[in-house]
């Protein structure tokens, strides 16, 4: 007569949930060791929906903080070398530049964006620790978003927070707000002198298109154009004739309550070659991860981008040639100063112009 199932046997046709808390674990351990194996518990599936996406960079890394109307906004930056040159004065000067209500054709509110090094510093130089730069709101005014609470705006982010988070910030749209930014331009005055230093390298930025108002390309001369010419104006528009023509079709929109948007082309002269890496790390990759990441932007562009399309394969090629220095150079910049050589068996992205040229564009001005 068959013996009665122990407390790590299980009788034929009985239920699993009839066996004792971890039976049924030392029933396969019994079992012949060409038939065991291990079950754990199974535990129940969890959604949980973290809110990350804060930081940009490998080496030199960003981490941007803070919301339109909260207690202020700024940036951790890690990475950067020590004994670099480093106050406050080398960042307020681009803070300037974003800082809102500086002229008509500018949203409003009033800030002075006053940032404050609070570590990462010592006299005045970089320790190599983490740079903390916090920028204090000052205008906030909460009740003017009385509205926003009882409806989504229209090409903004306030439904997409409410459907992903279950919350949103109503004042000003928190995260989303154009404020953020002010975290990437402090980071990106310590990364603009960390490059001119060590590599001599310049970046600068200018508008080059406002609605149907189009600055031609022959209008700029990349090798030449200087900060002053692109300040000239309050469009920063390196043209003044030109400028003149986007700041009256901002103003024709502006007095009836509505906005349009515009192109802004960004220049880097004397970049170092051999910036990148392979597939998903390409420089232009990255570039556009980090334009396309601003708010509003809906377009990237590097060297001749869309345009290009229009040209067949020969007429696009930028074709080398040996400069009297014997460095090999492009007669054109279609590429934008980024080209992908096949070394096998890997890719190599190579800056290969002296000029890399970058569009990106904007919705909202």
């Amino acid at each position: 007569m068959a013996a009665a199932p122990t407390s790590h046997q299980l009788a034929a046709g009985a239920p699993w949930s009839s066996l004792p808390r971890g039976g049924f674990r030392a029933l396969t351990d019994s079992a012949p060791a060409s038939v065991r194996f291990s079950v754990g518990r199974r535990r129940a599936a969890r959604l949980e929906v973290k809110a990350a996406g804060n930081i940009f960079g490998d080496y030199f890394q960003v981490a941007t903080y803070g919301e339109s109307h909260g207690g202020g906004v700024g940036c951790v930056i890690s990475g950067c070398p020590p004994r670099i040159p480093l106050t406050e004065e080398d960042m307020q000067g681009d803070l300037d530049r974003r800082r809102p209500g500086q002229s008509r054709i500018t949203t409003p509110r009033k800030e002075t964006d006053t940032c404050k090094i609070l570590s990462g510093t010592y006299e005045g130089m970089t320790t190599g620790t983490p740079i903390h730069v916090l920028v204090p709101n000052t205008d906030q005014r909460g009740g003017d978003y009385t509205e926003m609470a009882k409806a989504y705006r229209p090409s903004h982010a306030d439904l997409t927070y409410d459907l992903k988070y279950g919350v949103r910030s109503v004042q000003g749209g928190g995260r989303s707000s154009a404020r953020e930014t002010i975290g990437r331009v402090a980071a990106g005055a310590v990364a603009k002198k960390i490059l001119k230093l060590k590599c001599g390298v310049e970046i600068l930025a200018f508008v080059s298109k406002v609605h149907q108002v189009v600055l031609p390309e022959d209008a700029v001369d990349y090798e030449a154009l200087t900060l002053d010419q692109i300040e000239s104006n309050i469009c920063r528009c390196p043209d003044p004739e030109y400028a003149q023509k986007m700041i009256d079709a901002i103003d024709k929109v502006r007095i009836n309550g509505n906005s349009i948007g515009g192109v802004v082309t960004c220049i880097a002269r004397n970049v170092p070659r051999g910036l990148g890496s392979p597939v998903f790390d390409k420089l232009e990759a990255l570039l556009a991860k980090a334009m396309l990441s601003l708010p509003a932007s809906k377009g990237f562009e590097i060297g001749s981008g869309f345009a290009g399309t229009d040209l067949t394969g020969s007429e696009h090629n930028d074709e080398f040639y040996m400069d009297e220095a014997g460095n090999v150079r492009t007669r054109t910049n279609r590429s934008g100063g980024v080209q992908v050589f096949i070394l096998a068996p890997a890719l190599l992205l190579q800056c290969s112009f002296s000029i890399l040229k970058i569009r990106s564009m904007t919705l909202d001005c």
